[in-house]
């Protein structure tokens, strides 16, 4: 494995904080000038439907993902891919930052399958593959990745190549297969609560489990839970569910930690 990739951090920048991106990006662009090694996985869910809200299409979720037909497939493929890809590299650029914006599809970075045909195109990662990844970090630049990405197994012939995979989802699996160091999920909720509504500043493995299978993890934290999981079988990677609105909330939990959630190999 790449040696640039024990170092990085990925770090998801997720829908619901979109609108207050820009909070994220100086802490971004002060990381990568001292040198960091970053890895952006972002959604965008809240402004896909918006955009699908202006067509009079429908759309539902299961377990915090999208049902996705092919006309909802076009709309997250050109919202996600293109609008807020873009919006969030030229962010990063205007901040005196160098970034360039791909998607999971572009070098065959995330191969997938579909996870069941009833929902839809929605897409489970099977395979990483790291090459456009070590390609970006080592011209100096940060990768910003969207997760629509390629639908490689088990397609039939009348498939479209596409795949909407969770961002959560995306940003789980490369963690596990780089072995990074960090992945720092930001959201607009503080972390993970329990049943009882009480803060959980720690969770283990088999905790996140039992949130899971209770029912107390719900809607967008069960993908979420489900990514740390599954980055953490690798026992390197740590994570870590944070507060994206709060000012340094990047450079904070690097530095100090404890300002969220966090989930140990």
């Amino acid at each position: 494995m790449d040696h640039i990739f024990k170092d990085a951090i990925v770090i998801k920048i997720g829908g619901s904080i979109y609108n207050s991106r820009d909070s994220v990006i100086t802490d971004i662009v002060k990381l990568q000038k001292l040198g960091q090694p970053l890895i952006i996985v972002h959604g965008g869910a809240n402004l896909v439907t918006e955009w699908l809200n202006r067509q009079n299409h429908t759309t539902s979720f299961y377990e915090g993902e999208r049902i996705t037909d092919e006309a909802s497939l076009e709309m997250v493929t050109a919202v996600l891919a293109g609008l807020v890809n873009k919006e969030i590299v030229a962010t990063i650029i205007i901040a005196g930052g160098k970034a360039i914006g791909i998607s999971g599809i572009d070098g065959a970075l995330i191969q997938g399958k579909i996870k069941e045909r009833t929902r839809g195109y929605i897409g489970a990662a099977v395979k990483v593959n790291p090459e456009p990844i070590s390609a970006i970090l080592s011209g100096g630049f940060v990768p910003v990745i969207s997760p629509v990405s390629l639908n490689a197994f088990e397609r039939l012939d009348n498939e479209r190549a596409l795949l909407n995979i969770n961002g959560d989802a995306v940003a789980g699996a490369i963690a596990r297969a780089l072995n990074v160091k960090q992945l720092i999920f930001l959201t607009d909720v503080t972390g993970i609560y329990d049943d009882k509504n009480n803060f959980l500043p720690a969770v283990s493995t088999p905790q996140a489990l039992e949130l899971l299978d209770s029912g107390v993890a719900h809607g967008g934290m069960i993908p979420k839970l489900k990514a740390c999981i599954e980055a953490t079988s690798n026992r390197v990677t740590t994570c870590s569910i944070i507060n994206g609105s709060i000012e340094h909330c990047i450079l904070n939990e690097i530095k100090h930690g404890n300002t969220g959630t966090i989930i140990k190999p």
